[in-house]
């Protein structure tokens, strides 16, 4: 089995190369905070007001998953395929909490977004 430590490196490994297109990068440093916003809405509501009211919390998350996915489309690295619900799960929480900021405060997220590095056409090479 897997640690969590093992997979933050393995993930961290890849990154750079599967987050080079400009789009996507835009479309992750709007997503990524909108997955946060959705995970402490749906576990405030978990805690003070039950199940029915995480839906909306939950809604924000699966926006954010699903704007992620478009970008992911953009790249010339496909992300690596999952292997199962579970391993899709950690995958997810190790990108939106961890290696995406992490990205971001090393500074190569500016690099190609606001540095002048050229972008991909959307599908092109």
């Amino acid at each position: 089995m897997t640690t969590f430590t093992t997979l933050l490196e393995a993930q961290w490994a890849g990154y750079a190369e599967r987050h080079q297109d400009r789009g996507n990068l835009i479309l992750h440093i709007l997503a990524v905070p909108l997955f946060w916003w959705g995970a402490l809405d749906s576990l405030a509501a978990l805690l003070f007001q039950g199940l029915v009211a995480a839906f909306d919390g939950v809604l924000l998350m699966v926006v954010s998953v699903f704007l992620q996915g478009l970008g992911h489309d953009r790249e010339a690295v496909p992300p690596e395929p999952w292997a199962g619900v579970w391993v899709f799960v950690q995958r997810l929480v190790a990108e939106q909490f961890v290696n995406f900021p992490r990205y971001v405060i090393s500074g190569a997220w500016w690099r190609i977004v606001g540095g002048g590095a050229s972008s991909r056409a959307y599908g092109g090479g």
